[in-house]
């Protein structure tokens, strides 16, 4: 493909490839959003979503259909067993290398997804802090959560004011650092890495009603599908406490349900409001990020938003590289 026309920084280089983050609470439209804004520009997109990525979660993590992954490249989706681990450090890692394949091959890239440490890993880097040690925290995870959360209270009361006493996996993380290096997280806070490319941050969000409206018309989409089948599917695996399809909204409830500790309908309500709380969540991390240009899409097509999503793209960030109309990239 043809060079494309970049501004000049301050530097009197041409400044690099700007990158599309698209973020915003499940059920916002961004698969769909994503797919025609990459099918718009010529772009490969790298899904940010941490369960995603393993194989036999189809249903419950609300994979693209088989047809937009033939028409759409797609990264980062059903690549890992359900028993492997995955974390944010990985996921940074794959991601600069798939952005440099991607410009490589003369396409653009475009980052989609919601799990807020995959952003963050991203739009305010990671510090170089060490391996996920699967041991230690298979060893932490058998721990009760509260008891977990007290300890990080005494060894990083400063982290622990950061996090939610809900959020096992950045406990886990944090407790995981303190013990493999001896300092708290939060020594470690200030010292990111910046991502290589200059970022585009679109948001997608919507009207309470609507986003509830799309959770639970969602939900009996994927029970519809056959989220119950899927679930039992890997239910019968064996798998182990720490696998994270165990941990995964969708699964865990119905997992429950296997074992005879509640109903299939109570399944059903829990998974309904896990999900629920979990967009509350991601709002609220969303709304903390700086620079995001967020559109509204409550009663609009996935294809007007792709363009209006493309048009921001187009005008690129500030002291970045422009989308060249004329290309299409």
């Amino acid at each position: 493909m043809p060079g494309l026309p970049g501004r000049v920084g301050v530097t009197g280089k041409p400044s690099r490839k700007s990158v599309l983050l698209i973020l915003g609470p499940t059920a916002s439209g961004k698969t769909q959003v994503a797919a025609r804004v990459a099918a718009r520009a010529g772009a490969e997109v790298i899904s940010a979503d941490a369960r995603a990525i393993y194989q036999g979660l189809e249903i419950g993590t609300a994979r693209p259909p088989e047809e937009v992954l033939r028409r759409v490249p797609h990264h980062l989706i059903g690549i890992l067993p359900p028993t492997e681990g995955y974390d944010a450090a990985r996921f940074r890692a794959d991601c600069e290398r798939l952005v440099e394949e991607i410009h490589a091959r003369g396409h653009r890239a475009i980052v989609v997804g919601g799990s807020t440490l995959y952003v963050r890993a991203i739009t305010q880097g990671l510090f170089p802090g060490p391996a996920a040690d699967r041991a230690l925290r298979r060893r932490l995870a058998s721990r009760p959560l509260a008891e977990l959360y007290q300890k990080l209270r005494r060894v990083d009361p400063q982290a622990a004011a950061r996090i939610r006493p809900q959020d096992r996996v950045r406990i886990v993380r944090a407790l995981e650092v303190y013990y493999l290096t001896g300092r708290p997280i939060s020594d470690h806070w200030g010292r990111e890495r910046p991502f290589p490319w200059p970022l585009v941050k679109v948001g997608l969000k919507l009207k309470r009603d609507e986003l509830l409206r799309r959770i639970e018309s969602r939900l009996e989409r994927m029970f519809s599908l056959g989220l119950v089948e899927e679930a039992r599917r890997l239910w019968e695996l064996g798998l182990p406490p720490d696998a994270p399809a165990a941990h995964t909204i969708g699964y865990r409830e119905l997992f429950e349900f296997f074992s005879g500790k509640c109903s299939l309908e109570d399944a059903k309500r829990r998974i309904l409001a896990n999900t629920k709380a979990y967009a509350r969540r991601q709002l609220a991390f969303f709304r903390r990020e700086p620079g995001v240009h967020w559109i509204d899409v409550t009663g609009r097509s996935p294809e007007e938003v792709g363009e209006e999503v493309f048009r921001l793209w187009l005008s690129g960030p500030p002291g970045g590289q422009y989308l060249s109309e004329e290309k299409g990239v």
